[in-house]
């Protein structure tokens, strides 16, 4: 059964959900009976794979199903797992199906979103960022230096990334501490220690590796996509004047390292497929081993939302995934390009994803263009980065030809400083 043709499912699914029979990702829940089954999500609900499994509709040994991530089943290979992806569409779309048949099994499969807990979906080994907007990456420059020359040299030549903390990634959900740490106000002479002033968020995506490669091997952009499991959402948290002043010479540090977080759902690269579009024009021309053929950028529609404390949600950005200049299949070719190799659950993020338009602006940094123009929400209070109390909330979704796949939600709450 192929995601390119139409489906239809005897499961009851809002055309608005993030989670139609064309998607079909892939997490890890819990709730009182479960401690962590791997499960995928249709409509309002998730289906535990597990005891699915007790069916034998997979052929799969179940305890693949029984884990705390998502590494054992991925490491089964793209062979498996989008056969086991097909196997679930074919179950929901055939109404004579076991699963709509046998009551039983239909009551332990299926279960409420809302009354399960999502964990996190990977163990992430390690963890890069990249640094391929170029709105983005031109409008910082602008900022920060000469406009006439926003970008830096080698910044057209290759995907820029930095290796970042793994440990203090979190799933949707989680709340964490506004950080400390120096920085050097413009009138101060010394720096100061305290907590962040400068907050913000960073709207990204982040890949994740499906197949290891050995040391010294390297990938073509035509062979990442065997490597490429699928995509979350992205908030790479960042204290920008801590920021400001550590990030010379070596790059961010604790700027970054405090917390960022995922969505829940991983969304995989078949699903994604039918949403393929043509990319920046790429100049001058790249060396050879980052060129690639066809359309590899996505349409993503991309959402941030500051909710206050007590008060609603209100949508500062609308950006999309289509904008980035360097493809995963890029950026995947230049990680490996060295002999650098990757594992199972390791994690890549896109960098801040910014349009060409101010609405579509990634950041805080950008929106509020470095404080000097507030944001008014909806509830009339002035943001020019993230105040304590406040949930970032960021969504994102493909839709084409009668066809929605949706990541969820991926939101994270400030608390105060420690």
């Amino acid at each position: 059964m192929s995601t390119s043709s139409s489906l239809h499912t005897w499961f009851e699914v809002k055309t608005d959900s993030d989670f139609s029979i064309y998607n079909l990702p892939f997490g890890i829940y819990s709730d009182a009976q479960v401690k962590h089954h791997v499960c995928s999500a249709i409509g309002d609900s998730i289906i535990d794979l597990f005891e699915l499994e007790s069916a034998d509709v997979f052929d799969l040994n179940r305890t693949v199903f029984d884990k705390n991530y998502l590494n054992d089943f991925i490491e089964l290979g793209k062979p498996i797992t989008h056969k086991v992806r097909l196997k679930l569409q074919e179950l929901l779309c055939n109404a004579n199906s076991i699963l709509k048949t046998n009551a039983n099994l239909s009551k332990a499969v299926f279960k409420k979103q809302s009354d399960v807990t999502l964990l996190m979906p990977i163990k992430i080994g390690d963890y890069t960022d990249f640094y391929s907007s170029i709105d983005h990456a031109t409008n910082v420059g602008t900022m920060f230096r000469d406009p006439a020359n926003a970008l830096l040299p080698n910044w057209k030549h290759l995907p820029v990334g930095y290796h970042g903390r793994a440990s203090s990634i979190c799933v949707s959900g989680h709340s964490f501490h506004r950080p400390k740490g120096q920085q050097k106000p413009a009138d101060a002479e010394l720096p100061v220690f305290g907590p962040c002033k400068l907050l913000d968020f960073e709207l990204e995506t982040a890949f994740i590796i499906g197949k290891s490669t050995n040391m010294g091997d390297t990938l073509s952009t035509a062979q990442a996509d065997e490597h490429i499991f699928g995509m979350v959402l992205f908030n790479d948290w960042s204290a920008r004047d801590i920021q400001t002043w550590e990030y010379v010479p070596l790059g961010p540090f604790l700027a970054k390292n405090f917390a960022s977080t995922i969505s829940p759902w991983v969304v995989t690269l078949e699903a994604l497929e039918p949403f393929h579009v043509k990319g920046y024009e790429q100049h001058p021309v790249l060396l050879p081993y980052l060129h690639y053929s066809g359309e590899k950028n996505i349409d993503i529609n991309l959402q941030v939302a500051i909710q206050p404390l007590g008060a609603m949600p209100s949508v500062v950005c609308t950006s999309n995934y289509k904008y980035m200049y360097y493809t995963m299949e890029q950026q995947l070719a230049h990680h490996t390009v060295n002999g650098c190799n990757i594992n199972v659950g390791d994690m890549m993020a896109s960098g801040t994803i910014s349009g060409p338009q101010p609405n579509a602006y990634g950041s805080m940094l950008e929106l509020s263009w470095k404080g000097t123009k507030p944001l008014t929400l909806a509830d009339g209070s002035e943001r020019r980065f993230i105040n304590d109390g406040d949930t970032v909330i960021m969504t994102g979704y493909c839709e084409r030809d009668g066809k929605r796949v949706g990541f969820g939600s991926c939101a994270a709450t400030v608390l105060p400083a420690k």
